[in-house]
């Protein structure tokens, strides 16, 4: 397997939008290429693609907890006048804990994040540069989903099965040549969200995956992806490919080429959907929220068809 700094070195976008540029390769989603995304809903269907923000997701703990939610006013013995009385309430989290897009100051090697900033940007204060605030205005427009799963005629796949290329493209043939080019945000199924559904394990969900293999960096950038989403929960395969290094993946997308990461997504609804109708594009809604400095983002995306 290649070197990922080699890989890195071949496939960085840094500079290609000005020496300032923090949002990489959102800027791939242009004015253009929104308004004809916009003309990809028809049908007036809209699918949620996050998961709930609760003490059942998949966090074990041991590196992140789930989302508590806590009421601080339920309107009990309140003593306004009119029978007046309010409700409210506190979500506590770590920004990835669920549905969630990784900001580009999220990862970084040899000192230095996307577009060659100092890694030392990143501080106890927030990320100085690349914050996922940045992105608050761009990411939406044409999605098209891979079904990897289907692909192969499983629920889901193993854990520790690489994603190739080849199953890419296995898959855009599959879904009647649905074609994946620049600007589009690509989201992929592997079947994880089914496997955590059924097995209730966040043990099990969290041990390993199925997710990309090095090799869809090249092929990620050759077709000029503005972002990738997956229903796993770090996008790349785990246990690392051989000769793989641990999460070099990330290090090459977010790093190198400026490539917002979207991971834990629900896609079983929409691949379902997809599926009946044949449709494999649509448009799609993500935007992060505007943490400033924040180093990623809860998120609930919208597939609309």
């Amino acid at each position: 397997m290649e070197d990922f700094r080699t890989l890195g070195a071949k496939l960085r976008n840094w500079g290609r939008w000005g020496a300032d540029d923090e949002r990489g390769t959102t800027n791939l989603i242009t004015p253009e290429r929104l308004i004809a995304a916009g003309r990809l809903i028809r049908q007036g269907k809209i699918f949620d693609l996050g998961i709930p923000l609760d003490g059942n997701g998949p966090q074990t703990g041991a590196f992140r907890i789930n989302p508590v939610h806590l009421m601080s006013a339920t309107g009990a013995e309140q003593p306004f006048p009119s029978g007046f009385r309010y409700a409210d309430d506190y979500l506590f989290l770590p920004l990835q804990a669920g549905s969630q897009w990784d900001a580009l100051a999220h990862v970084f090697y040899d000192d230095q994040l996307y577009n060659g900033f100092p890694a030392g940007a990143v501080t106890v204060a927030g990320a100085g540069r690349c914050s996922i605030d940045g992105q608050a205005a761009g990411i939406a427009g044409r999605a098209v989903l891979l079904d990897i799963a289907a692909l192969h005629g499983v629920e889901w796949l193993a854990a520790g099965t690489a994603i190739t290329p080849d199953d890419l493209d296995a898959a855009r043939r599959r879904q009647g040549g649905v074609a994946v080019g620049p600007g589009d945000i690509l989201l992929v199924r592997t079947g994880w969200r089914r496997k955590f559904l059924q097995e209730r394990d966040p043990a099990a969900f969290m041990a390993g995956e199925p997710g990309l293999g090095q090799a869809c960096c090249a092929w990620l950038r050759e077709r000029d992806v503005a972002a990738v989403g997956c229903d796993n929960w770090a996008l790349e395969v785990l246990p690392f490919e051989p000769g793989g290094v641990f999460m070099g993946i990330h290090m090459v997308l977010i790093r190198d080429m400026g490539m917002t990461l979207g991971e834990m997504l629900d896609l079983e609804a929409l691949a379902a959907d997809c599926e009946a109708d044949g449709v494999w594009e649509f448009f799609l809604s993500a935007p992060p929220l505007k943490v400033t400095g924040g180093v990623g983002s809860p998120v609930n995306p919208l597939a609309i068809k």
